[in-house]
């Protein structure tokens, strides 16, 4: 239970760390303090019903076709690599995450910003229910996996929430990135290792 649980919370963070503009938009509510928890609440919800989809849906098909399973397999190992390359080449040339600047808008308005740049981008559905339900469908304990991964959102999300006036400095540095890619490709390395050693005549 514990190792589904832990694959599915490094899995997750690998994806969910890397710049992008939910990130970018999560954190410049949180600088303005303009419902900065109401919209990470609803980042870590959409991840958690995704992810879900993504896992149980999955499973059920790729548990009656032994053949789907060995794809998903070596197709998330292969992109698990793929992502990892990505990272280290980040790694070599990092950015810095800078907030956004605008007028004040009512709640509403924000949560339906969150909403669009959550769920109008495609990758988040690569991501969350091809990827990461592609690898929960093949853990030993599916359930562990995706309450891993809805960890993972968790914490990262109500970290830049919460911690954004300490956090904006250290984000600021491209080092700090550089440092975060390095992670984000080790983790996304050993879990692919880990899909590859335990395919079946592997």
């Amino acid at each position: 239970m514990w190792q589904s649980y832990l694959n599915g919370m490094l899995v997750a963070a690998g994806l969910i760390i890397a710049i992008g503009a939910q990130n970018a938009f999560v954190l410049a509510q949180s600088l303005r303090r303009e419902h900065h928890l109401p919209v990470a609440a609803l980042c870590v919800l959409c991840d958690a019903i995704l992810v879900a989809a993504g896992v149980f849906g999955l499973a059920a098909v790729l548990a009656q076709n032994p053949t789907l399973l060995a794809v998903a397999r070596w197709g998330g190992a292969a992109f698990l690599l793929w992502l990892g390359v990505q990272a280290l080449r980040r790694a070599l040339n990092p950015q810095a995450l800078q907030r956004q600047d605008s007028t004040p808008r009512s709640r509403r308005a924000v949560l339906l910003a969150a909403l669009a740049v959550t769920l109008l981008n495609p990758h988040v559905y690569l991501d969350t229910v091809l990827l990461i339900g592609s690898l929960g469908a093949q853990q030993p304990v599916p359930g562990a996996y995706a309450l891993g991964a809805a960890s993972a959102s968790l914490i990262w999300f109500f970290t830049l929430a919460l911690g954004a006036a300490w956090l904006a400095p250290w984000l600021a540095r491209p080092a700090t990135w550089r440092l975060l890619d390095l992670g984000v490709a080790a983790m996304m390395f050993a879990v692919a290792w880990q899909l590859i050693a335990h395919a079946p005549g592997a």
